[in-house]
């Protein structure tokens, strides 16, 4: 009897080891499972500045996600290396310039790059902030203004400085023009150049700045808010300034940069972007 019984609880024990043994196997597997379903998941790598336009890609993160792909964001705080490893192939897309600049920098630097398909998302209306003075009204002769000095920014920044008056352009230099075609200025405003990034560090030693939206909110400033004066919603600059997701000549119509472009174009960031930068930041409507 006493044999009978030990046999009985060896066999128990067995059967309680096998089936514990089955169901770790059984939980292996489904993490395997998980992981590999995660693995699935295809990169999109994209190259960005800081504000907005990472803040703006960090709300597609998911959406993405459950569109199977992986959005990766690297920040960069210069103009110049988000076309460099996008041209190089070392990442998928860049989301910080406008047109004018893209152009541009095709133009110095021979490199290929386009819009992507539906790729013109925002733009961010430049500003006159001040600096050492507080209104426009204040300004006097000899006073100066700090604006950037890369081929379009500058021009930007101009235009804007004469749609308030400040200086007169000559005829038709319109986005190609820089400070040696300032044909009046009756101040004698000394317009300082200096790197975009840089005019918001600028504004404590020099009456007014006028910054680019994205540096501008990096600096805690608002153009809906804060700024002086801002470039007008009708005018040919703001057309010619839409915020734009670039890619390498041939990737411009890929699957995964069409689902990128489309998120970025949804209700959902749309929302996003009116809310969180009330102005400073505005969707681009057209296609």
């Amino acid at each position: 009897m006493k044999k009978r019984l030990l046999a009985l609880i060896g066999a128990v024990t067995l059967a309680v080891g096998l089936l514990a043994g089955c169901g770790g196997t059984a939980k292996t597997e489904e993490a395997t499972m998980a992981e590999d379903n995660a693995g699935e998941l295809e990169t999109i790598t994209v190259a960005a500045s800081a504000t907005p336009h990472a803040e703006i890609l960090e709300q597609a993160k998911e959406i993405l996600k459950e569109q199977g792909y992986d959005l990766q964001i690297t920040v960069f705080e210069d103009y110049i290396q988000p076309n460099n490893v996008v041209d190089s192939g070392e990442m998928d897309a860049n989301y910080f310039q406008h047109i004018n600049y893209l152009n541009s920098f095709n133009e110095e630097k021979g490199t290929k790059l386009v819009v992507a398909d539906n790729g013109k998302i925002h733009y961010e209306p430049f500003g006159i902030y001040p600096g050492k003075k507080a209104t426009l009204d204040e300004l006097e002769d000899g006073d100066s203004i700090a604006i950037p000095n890369d081929t379009t920014n500058e021009a930007r920044a101009l235009l804007l400085l004469q749609q308030e008056g400040l200086i007169k352009l000559k005829d038709g230099v319109g986005v190609t023009a820089t400070v040696n075609d300032v044909e009046e200025n009756p101040k004698n405003l000394e317009l300082v150049e200096v790197e975009a990034a840089q005019v918001p560090k600028q504004l404590q030693s020099v009456a007014f700045g006028v910054i680019n939206g994205n540096y501008a909110l990096e600096a805690g400033l608002n153009a809906g808010k804060d700024s002086l004066a801002v470039e007008s919603a009708d005018g040919d600059a703001i057309q010619q300034y839409v915020n734009i997701l670039t890619v390498k000549e041939g990737n411009e119509s890929s699957d995964k940069i069409v689902a990128l472009t489309n998120v970025l174009k949804s209700e959902e960031i749309v929302n996003f972007i009116n809310e969180r930068y009330e102005g400073a930041v505005v969707p681009y409507e057209g296609e």
